[in-house]
């Protein structure tokens, strides 16, 4: 709105006051104006010296307040705007965070304002890590405040009646009853995997979770079918895997002239997109045309390229505590990536054996305990190349 720059500097009463503008990820374009357009100026520390409020008419110095925005993601931000900021990435707490949060603070809050102590209402440990992990899927702890708030009116109610006696316990089996079935579904490991099913690592903005992929064969035309409502760049990963496969493997990959490959990542109402998930589907296609069962405890994250190479990816954090959470064992994470490990909490780093590679040779000893060729070694034929002075044909090995 116009003037509500100026508004808020008078109403901090100082000339370097800190302004936070949050949710800039939300700016709207309407009958108001572009106010995305407008904070160009605002934001760019070389032109708000002389920045000229339309509401007063004069030119005035913002050089020297300190804005901070917000927002939950950046790909709705113009990029002229976001040019102009210093982005810090602030990663999602994690379920033993929350756990704290919520038994250090957010339980006494909503206790407090529905007029109840903890002598009227106990929450178990057990509850608490129920209520995070079946009731919540967020980044923060607002869903949990919303439900230890609902717990809260229950109690009460049941106090003011006389069902209960004092103090109340909610414990994990009472939790169905006071905030319904559960909310979120976490994939866990399975107790085995068959050939051609991997076990992947995915990034979402409300956490990380293991995906499955899965991929068989049947009687066609080498063709590939993709299913699972994949991203273009999750297909073109797919693409690029048997693509690799066919050129290291060329043997075994003769059986794909009469026959299709078909892909599928479940949970097909989720859309899937990203790069991360290319060292997961070659090694389900190299799972499925040698019949190698991978260990179900496994999970691996990583982007391949035509040359093997296993290049590094976000969301490492995210990705191994849902691999702990999962009961993963083992995790195979691109080697550009070990420096992110400081940030993994020592919890995780005991339970999961984190394993560094850094080609697709790596991957496959690891994951089927196979040695791949070298590509120097699997060309199917000899072939032979003329020199550019007609001199006698090349043949190599």
């Amino acid at each position: 709105m116009p003037g509500r720059i100026i508004q808020s500097i008078k109403k901090a009463g100082t000339m370097n006051p800190v302004m936070v503008l949050d949710e800039v990820d939300k700016l709207m374009t309407g009958y108001n104006g572009d106010p995305a357009s407008a904070l160009l100026e605002v934001l760019d520390p070389e032109q708000n010296n002389t920045f000229t409020d339309h509401y007063l008419d004069l030119p005035y110095n913002l050089s020297n307040v300190f804005f901070i925005a917000t927002a939950n993601s950046l790909e709705t931000i113009p990029g002229p705007l976001l040019d102009r900021m210093e982005v810090i990435q602030l990663s999602s707490y994690t379920s033993n965070e929350k756990f704290h949060i919520g038994k250090n603070h957010l339980i006494r809050e909503a206790l407090e304002e529905h007029g109840l102590t903890e002598n009227d209402v106990h929450i178990s440990d057990e509850a608490l890590h129920q209520m995070i992990s079946d009731y919540t899927m967020e980044a923060g702890v607002r869903g949990l405040k919303k439900r230890l708030d609902s717990i809260a009116r229950k109690a009460a109610e049941k106090i003011v009646l006389g069902d209960v006696e004092r103090p109340y316990t909610v414990e994990p089996d009472d939790l169905e009853g006071i905030l319904g079935s559960k909310m979120s579904r976490h994939d866990v490991a399975q107790e085995m995997n068959p050939p051609g099913v991997v076990t992947g690592l995915a990034w979402t903005p409300v956490g990380g979770e293991i995906l499955f992929i899965e991929a068989t064969e049947m009687p066609g035309n080498d063709q590939i079918i993709l299913t699972g409502q994949l991203g273009d760049v999750m297909k073109e990963s797919a693409r690029i895997s048997l693509s690799l496969l066919k050129s290291r493997l060329p043997v075994n990959a003769i059986q794909f002239k009469e026959k299709d490959i078909h892909i599928h990542v479940p949970s097909g109402a989720v859309p899937k997109d990203g790069p991360s998930a290319g060292v997961t589907l070659f090694t389900a296609l190299a799972s499925l045309i040698t019949g190698i069962k991978v260990d179900s405890k496994l999970a691996m994250t990583g982007e391949i390229t035509l040359r093997g190479t296993v290049l590094p990816i976000g969301g490492l954090k995210e990705k191994l505590l849902a691999a702990e959470r999962a009961g993963i064992t083992k995790a195979l994470i691109p080697k550009d990536n070990v420096s992110d490990l400081k940030d993994i909490p020592d919890e995780v780093k005991e339970k999961i054996q984190i394993i560094a590679v850094e080609t697709i040779e790596d991957v496959l000893k690891e994951a089927l305990g196979i040695a791949l060729p070298k590509p120097e070694h699997v060309l199917p034929e000899p072939r032979f190349f003329t020199r550019l002075e007609g001199a006698a044909p090349i043949k190599t090995k």
